[in-house]
């Protein structure tokens, strides 16, 4: 009998985590029955600095998920995060073909080649794309556009692109380890596919994930994605703010931002070090909210992700400066086990799991998705307009 089994990698800045998942007949979710885990060494804001340091983390952690499993991990799929992860929004058109006017699925690819045409990529690569809209002769059109008629079609897309030396790297790392990779997503498309609920998506939300040393910012809306932005700031900032403002050890400082020390120290000093940095990462999230015209505009608000996410005062601070409703992201894949996995810092690689589900993770060929042909591409992420 053959099983349908998942295995997630996610490379961060500080840990390597890896995942193995099992999906049963008739059942939702996976059965987490693989789990390993290493300090990540050779990586520096997401990308590979050091190629041997980080296979060495990702073979380590890759062990203990063998180990744990009792399988052999032969392919996997694998998160994409880092400052050269982005959103490019790029329009496109074209002239229906047919001579009585029908839009047919010809047209619609079309539209979304020359959406990619128009795009200036340079030394970068697209990830995935996702059609934000369409208007047929200057009108904008809702739902399904096989069979409406007009002469003119437009689309707007928005593609998710990653500097080409980067991924290399990151694929190189993961093929010195001695596992093939299957497909690489973003790590917040992978995170919100076990986090937010469609009725999220829809209204408007805004999806922030506080790894060590970046923050991702995604953003939400009529069910697709429609923007997403890294920078070069994260949780390891603010411990090392606390290290300096105390004059104690690195590792010190961590406890002491996650409350987890008993020794006297000053509260509000504590307090004013970690609202500082905080304040550092609003303003990025504020300055991209604004420029995508989204600033307090976002009725399910801001669901916040990652290690960072477990700062004391992050919620609260966030609905009091970003004006939005604010909460920890949470997930339901686990029912009601208790298990270390739900640390928000685990959700990117407990997400990748998912794209196993109808990707079948150990029957596909390598880089199944990510090298396949526009057309295809472009039917899956057509279905994420339909209604």
């Amino acid at each position: 009998m053959i099983r349908n089994i998942s295995v997630g990698i996610d490379v961060g800045s500080s840990m390597t985590r890896v995942v193995v998942g099992e999906f049963l007949k008739g059942e939702k979710n996976p059965k987490i029955i693989g789990v390993g885990e290493s300090q990540t060494l050779g990586v520096r804001h997401g990308y590979v600095v050091n190629e041997t340091l980080a296979a060495t983390s990702v073979r380590n952690a890759v062990a203990q998920a063998e180990k744990t499993s009792g399988l052999k991990i032969k392919r996997a799929f694998v998160s994409l995060s880092g400052t050269t992860l982005r959103g490019e929004i790029s329009p496109g058109g074209t002239i229906v073909s047919k001579a009585d006017g029908e839009v047919t699925t010809l047209d619609i690819n079309k539209a979304l080649a020359d959406c990619e045409e128009n795009l200036s990529l340079g030394n970068k690569k697209i990830i995935h794309m996702f059609p934000i809209s369409f208007r047929l002769d200057g009108k904008e059109v809702l739902g399904r556009l096989e069979g409406m008629r007009g002469t003119k079609l437009e689309a707007k897309t928005l593609f998710v692109t990653y500097s080409i030396v980067h991924l290399e790297d990151l694929l190189g790392v993961i093929a010195e380890a001695g596992v093939e990779t299957i497909d690489v997503i973003a790590s917040p498309i992978a995170v919100s596919n076990i986090v937010l609920s469609e009725r999220q998506k829809i209204v408007g939300v805004a999806l922030v994930n506080i790894g060590a040393e970046t923050t991702s910012i995604s953003v939400f809306e009529n069910g697709s994605l429609v923007s997403i932005y890294t920078f070069s700031i994260g949780g390891t900032d603010i411990t090392n703010d606390i290290a300096l403002g105390f004059k104690i050890p690195l590792e010190k400082a961590e406890d002491l931002k996650l409350e987890n020390i008993t020794e006297d120290f000053s509260r509000k000093k504590l307090e004013e070090i970690i609202e500082a940095r905080l304040c550092d990462i609003f303003e990025s999230i504020e300055n991209n909210l604004k420029k995508i015209k989204r600033s307090e505009l976002l009725p399910a608000g801001i669901v916040f992700v990652g290690g960072g996410a477990d700062t004391p005062m992050l919620v609260e601070l966030s609905k009091s400066i970003l004006k939005l409703p604010s909460s920890l992201g949470t997930t339901e894949i686990f029912g009601n086990n208790k298990t270390k996995l739900r640390d928000s810092s685990w959700f990117t690689v407990l997400g990748l799991l998912t794209a196993g589900k109808d990707n079948m993770g150990y029957g596909e060929g390598p880089l199944g998705n990510i090298f396949k042909d526009l057309k295809n591409t472009i039917k899956s992420s057509l279905k994420q307009l339909m209604p």
